[in-house]
């Protein structure tokens, strides 16, 4: 498979091209960036920094991958880097940052994630594979999402948030807590609306496994007595069940950082 670039595309020294990669028109790829096989700008795309872009990606028109963080007075850096996964699609206007040095310098987006219009991931995400986010969703930095997470239109997460897997943002929804794996969060300030039961039913989870979550979430999210002693008591109970202390031990791995509840 040749290599396609058009004649008005701005392609620097040094950028690694695979076998297949097609570049449209009017697009920048900087010195440092790496373009998988079989990836494809579409047109008007910018490509900087110390980017590798995986297999089968898929860059439409003004997408913006691999610029610097949006931090005051921090120039370029060659520690500074963005990793995107194989099979990646980001929509028109869709942006991504590098991460900052000194706390890493890596910003990772996992494969199979479709980013639409306007979205941002910031310096130094870590994003997990088959991510979802719709137009305008807006993650700050230092956020940490897990697989199969989708985000609705013009949901934003706080800086230093975590998402477990297989979690459901409601449009609109604003996220200050960390949100747990399998919940449905909607508001502003989103609350635990419950479980996101459609995701994991078209994800293939089992009802045995589905009730495993409910009744993990039931004994840690309802019932009497203080938070903190229906975790412990969970903790006991939910030994040896995967899926419910996949639950149990994100939030206890939260340390200080608040976890969205039911309203």
């Amino acid at each position: 498979m040749t290599i396609s670039v058009h004649p008005t595309s701005v392609v620097e020294s040094g950028v690694k091209l695979h076998e297949g990669v097609s570049i449209g028109p009017f697009c920048h790829v900087g010195a440092s960036a790496e373009i998988g096989a079989g990836s494809t700008l579409v047109s008007h795309v910018s490509v900087r920094g110390n980017t590798r872009l995986g297999k089968n990606c898929t860059l439409h028109p003004f997408a913006a991958v691999g610029g610097n963080p949006q931090v005051i007075g921090m120039g370029e850096s060659p520690e500074s880097r963005l990793e995107i996964g194989d099979n990646c699609v980001f929509r028109e206007y869709a942006t991504a940052h590098s991460g900052i040095p000194k706390f890493g310098g890596l910003t990772e987006v996992g494969p199979n994630c479709y980013i639409m219009i306007g979205a941002h991931i910031a310096h130094d995400c870590h994003i997990g594979a088959n991510v979802v986010m719709a137009n305008n969703v807006s993650l700050a930095g230092h956020i940490d999402v897990g697989d199969n997470v989708w985000f609705g239109g013009l949901s934003a997460v706080h800086q230093f948030s975590r998402i477990g897997r297989n979690a459901f943002i409601g449009g609109g929804a604003i996220v200050v807590e960390d949100v747990i794996p399998f919940g449905s969060v909607v508001g502003n300030h989103a609350r635990l609306a419950g479980l996101n039961t459609v995701g994991l039913k078209r994800r293939g989870f089992s009802k045995a496994d589905l009730h495993e979550i409910r009744s993990a979430y039931k004994a840690v999210f309802e019932g009497n007595g203080l938070f903190k002693d229906r975790l412990e008591a969970a903790t006991k109970t939910f030994e040896g069940q995967p899926l419910a202390m996949e639950l149990i031990d994100f939030i206890r791995q939260g340390g200080d950082r608040p976890i969205c509840k039911p309203g």
